[in-house]
C-alpha cells in the first residue's frame, strides 16, 4: 500500500516541524535551570504555536538577506519578484493555476512580463522560481552555463509518477542526474542516425492509412479530428520505427464527433491504443498541473497521486510490448542464437531500441519507463506539430495554395517524396519553422541551478544573480512572439519571414531567438527525424487535399471576449493548452477537400 503523498511529505518535513518546538522547549528548561524561575504558564502554549511561524519567517527573511548579499558580492542583482498581495504569493499562484485550465495558454505569465520585464522572480509559496523569456538567459541555461542547470530532484519528483526514474544503468556507474542524462542520450542517439530516419517506409505506410482514413469519414459527411488522426500516426510510426512494430492505434478507427452516436462506440472507446492515449494524456496533464505547486504538490493531492490513477491504463498497454520483447529475448537464449556479442551494450545493425533495452537489461520497469519517456517525444511533440500546422493551413488557404504548389512541382501529385525532394522544399521548411515559432511543441521548460551563477546583463541592465537551487522556468513560446526579438508582425502567421530579409534581420543575429528544440548539449535528438516525419505527411497530405477549414460547428472555440484581445490571442479560432506539450484543447475539427488525383505542375 502506497503512503497518501501528503502524509509522505509531512514525514519528510516532520524533523523541521519539530525543530522550532523543541528549541522552545530547551530554552523554557533553560530559564528555570539557570535562573530559577519557570516561565509562567499562559507564556508557553503562546511560545509553542508562534515558534512555527516565527522560525519560518526568520528563514525567508535570512534567506532573502543571504541572496542579496551574495548577488552583491558578485556585482549583480536579483530578479525583480512580482508584486503580489497575499501571503506565498497565493494570489498570483490561483491565477497560474485558472490560466492553465481555462485562459490563454501563457497569457498570465506574459502579462508579468510586460509589467516587470523578460525576467522575473515568480516566488511563489516562498519558493524562488525565476521565470525568463530572454534569449541571452536561455542560452545560459542551455548552453554557455549548462553545467550549472539540470531536471533537478524537484522535477523528477514531480513527474516520477509518470515517466519513473528512466535509470537503465545496472552496475551503479552513473550516480548523478547529469550521469543519467548522458546515458538516456548515449542510449537513444544511435537511433537517430541519418541512415535510420532517411528510410520513409514506415512514414508512407502509415500516412497511407491514416489520409485514407480521413478521406472515407470526410466523405461519409463527418468532420475529422485531425489531432486525433495526426497522434495516431506519430504514434504508429513511432512504435514501429523504435521498437520493430507498430501498436495499430490508426486499426481502431478515427473518432467520430460528439454529436454522433458513433462517438460512443464502445468498441472505438475500448480499443488498447485508445485506452492508453486516454489514459497518458490524463497523466500528462495531472503531472503539469502539480508543476504549478513547485515541491509543495504533495499537500495538494494529500490523499492520492493524481498521475498515478492513470497510469494503471498505461502500463496495462505497456506491459505486454515489454514481456513479448523479454519473451523472444528469452526464446532465442534457449535456441542459442543469442550469443554474448549480442548482449553488448552498443546498437547492433537492424537492431531496435526495444530490442536494444531489453540486450541491456531485463529490469521490466526501467524498459517500460523508457518506452514513455519515448513515447512522448516521438508522439507528442510531432502530433502537435502536425496539427498546429494544420490548423495554420486551414486560416491561411494563401499559404496552403502556394505550399501545395511547391509540393506538385517537385514532387508531383502521387509520388512519394524522397529526402533530396524535401531538402529543396525551402518554402515547406519555412513553413514549419514559422509553425513552430508560433506553437513550439514544447512550450514552457524549467531547470534548477546546482551552483550560484550570474546571467550577464542585456540592454543596459544590471546582470542578474541565480542562487543555488533555483528553479528557472523558461518559454520559447513567449520568446518566439517577443516584437522585440520578431519584429512588429510577430503575432502574425508567416512563412516568408524564414526566406526574406527578416530572416537576416532577426534570427541570423541571435540563432537563440528560435528554439523548437532545446539548443545546446540537450538539443532533441530526434530534431530531425520530426522535420521529416512532418514533411512526408505534409507532403502527402497536400498531395490528396487542397483546401481544409475548422468546422465551426464541432470545434471547441475561444470565448468571444479573446477576439477583443491585444495580440495573438484575438486572432485564435481553437484554444491551445499544454501539459508537456501543446495541443488543441477537445481536438482540431476540419473538413477537407479532395483534390484531383492527377493534378500536377
Amino acid at each position: 500500500m502506497q503512503i497518501p503523498p501528503g502524509l509522505g511529505a509531512l514525514v519528510r518535513i516532520l524533523p523541521r516541524l519539530i525543530f522550532a518546538p523543541a528549541t522552545v522547549y530547551i530554552g523554557l528548561q533553560a530559564c528555570d535551570l539557570f535562573f530559577g524561575r519557570p516561565v509562567p504558564q499562559w507564556l508557553n502554549i503562546p511560545a509553542y504555536v508562534l515558534s512555527l511561524p516565527v522560525a519560518f519567517a526568520a528563514s525567508v527573511v535570512y534567506a532573502q538577506i543571504r541572496d542579496r548579499r551574495q548577488a552583491a558580492l558578485h556585482g549583480a542583482v536579483l530578479a525583480p519578484a512580482m508584486n503580489s498581495k497575499w501571503p506565498g504569493a497565493f494570489d498570483k499562484l490561483s491565477g497560474i493555476v485558472w490560466n492553465f485550465s481555462n485562459g490563454h495558454i501563457g497569457e498570465f505569465m506574459e502579462a508579468e512580463c510586460e509589467e516587470i520585464g523578460q525576467t522575473f522572480n515568480a516566488r511563489l509559496l516562498y519558493e524562488n522560481r525565476v521565470f525568463t523569456t530572454e534569449p541571452e538567459y536561455i542560452k545560459a541555461i542551455l548552453a554557455t552555463q549548462f553545467t550549472s542547470f539540470v531536471k533537478g530532484p524537484i522535477f523528477w519528483d514531480q513527474f516520477k509518477s509518470l515517466l519513473g526514474t528512466g535509470v537503465f544503468n545496472s552496475d551503479g556507474a552513473h550516480t548523478t542526474l547529469q550521469d543519467l542524462m548522458w546515458f538516456h542520450r548515449s542510449m537513444t542517439r544511435p537511433f537517430f542516425s541519418k541512415d535510420r530516419i532517411s528510410h520513409f517506409d514506415i512514414f508512407e505506410k502509415h500516412a497511407e492509412d491514416a489520409i485514407n482514413q480521413m478521406r472515407i469519414r470526410l466523405r461519409d459527411g463527418y468532420p475529422v479530428d485531425f489531432q486525433d488522426a495526426a497522434s495516431r500516426f506519430t504514434l504508429d510510426s513511432a512504435t514501429e520505427f523504435l521498437f520493430g512494430r507498430d501498436v495499430c492505434s490508426l486499426s481502431a478507427g478515427l473518432v467520430y464527433p460528439p454529436s454522433s452516436p458513433l462517438s460512443k462506440d464502445p468498441n472505438i472507446l475500448n480499443h488498447p491504443s485508445d485506452r492508453f492515449v486516454r489514459a497518458f494524456s490524463e497523466s500528462q496533464i495531472a503531472a503539469a498541473y502539480r508543476s504549478n505547486y513547485g515541491s509543495s504538490w504533495r499537500f495538494f493531492e494529500f490523499w492520492q497521486d493524481q498521475v498515478q490513477k492513470y497510469m494503471k491504463g498505461c502500463y496495462e498497454f505497456i506491459d505486454p510490448i515489454v514481456a513479448d520483447a523479454l519473451a523472444k529475448k528469452h526464446e532465442l537464449k534457449r535456441a542459442g542464437l543469442l550469443g554474448v556479442e549480442h548482449e553488448a551494450k552498443e546498437a547492433k545493425e537492424g537492431e531496435t531500441l526495444l530490442e536494444h533495452l531489453v540486450n541491456y537489461t531485463e529490469d521490466q520497469t526501467i524498459i517500460r519507463d523508457e518506452i514513455l519517456n519515448i513515447m512522448i517525444a516521438g508522439r507528442d511533440t510531432t502530433a502537435a506539430t502536425l496539427t498546429s500546422a494544420t490548423y495554420m493551413l486551414s486560416q491561411h488557404p494563401d499559404v496552403l495554395a502556394r505550399l501545395r504548389e511547391e509540393i506538385l512541382t517537385k514532387v508531383g501529385g502521387s509520388r512519394r517524396p524522397t529526402h533530396d525532394d524535401m531538402r529543396d522544399m525551402k518554402y515547406l521548411r519555412a513553413f514549419i519553422n514559422e509553425t513552430l515559432r508560433l506553437y513550439p511543441a514544447v512550450p514552457f521548460n524549467v531547470r534548477l541551478s546546482t551552483e550560484a551563477q550570474v546571467w550577464p546583463s542585456v540592454n543596459g541592465g544590471k546582470p542578474f544573480y541565480i542562487p543555488p537551487n533555483t528553479m528557472t522556468i523558461y518559454s520559447v513560446f513567449l520568446m518566439h512572439r517577443r516584437k522585440d526579438l520578431w519584429g512588429p508582425d510577430a503575432d502574425i502567421f508567416d512563412p516568408n519571414r524564414f526566406l526574406d530579409e527578416r530572416l537576416h534581420k532577426y534570427l541570423t543575429p541571435n540563432s537563440f531567438i528560435f528554439l523548437p528544440f532545446n539548443a545546446g548539449p540537450r538539443i532533441c535528438l530526434g530534431q530531425q527525424f520530426a522535420y521529416n516525419e512532418v514533411s512526408y505527411f505534409l507532403i502527402r497530405l497536400l498531395q490528396s487535399f487542397d483546401a481544409m477549414s475548422l468546422d465551426m460547428a464541432t470545434q471547441h472555440l475561444p470565448p468571444a471576449d479573446w477576439g477583443e484581445a491585444r495580440g495573438r490571442k484575438a486572432l485564435e479560432k481553437v484554444v491551445m493548452r499544454s501539459h508537456l506539450t501543446i495541443y488543441v484543447k477537445d481536438g482540431l475539427w476540419v473538413r477537407m477537400r479532395e483534390a484531383n488525383p492527377v493534378e500536377s505542375v
